[in-house]
């Protein structure tokens, strides 16, 4: 397991199974038989985090160089993006609001100094949601994590 969140739709963990390419929604309700769905993502799974409404689990597919988007309202695979960097590995990402895309979360490189920041708005900037909207380059040859705060104008690397 790369990394395990909780839903904010239902009384389930969002687990990464790194090296199947599947995340897992276990839903705890009853302890005494839990219920596992299983959705097929892209290996190999890493990192991921919320997108700024915590419907959307981004999460890393670092060996093929995609984020895996998965709807926990809905429960499936929302879509598979391909980063334009080498070895995604967010932490748990970024979100901000773009001037021009309106909310986004970003997610840096291991391999490269390519900051990719994707479109997570389907309902207002539907053109954009899902897909790589700018790339920044970084001063750096690879990061392991990206931050910033909704009181902050910095994004950390």
């Amino acid at each position: 397991v790369a990394s395990i969140v909780a839903s904010h739709f239902a009384p389930e963990w969002v687990l990464n199974i790194k090296e199947t390419g599947q995340v897992w929604l276990v839903d705890y309700a009853d302890p005494n038989c839990p219920g596992i769905k299983m959705i097929e993502a892209e290996r190999f799974l890493h990192d991921g985090g919320w997108d700024s409404t915590k419907r959307y689990f981004l999460v890393a597919a670092n060996a093929r160089n995609k984020i895996a988007v998965i709807d926990a309202k809905e429960k499936r695979l929302t879509a598979l993006i391909n980063t334009g960097g080498i070895k995604p590995h967010p932490g748990r990402g970024a979100n901000w609001v773009d001037p021009e895309f309106g909310p986004v979360w970003a997610t840096g490189h291991i391999g490269d100094s390519v900051v990719s920041v994707i479109g997570t708005d389907p309902v207002n900037h539907p053109d954009s949601a899902w897909k790589v909207v700018r790339t920044i380059s970084a001063l750096s040859s690879g990061n392991l994590f990206i931050k910033t705060h909704p009181n902050s104008k910095w994004v950390w690397l």
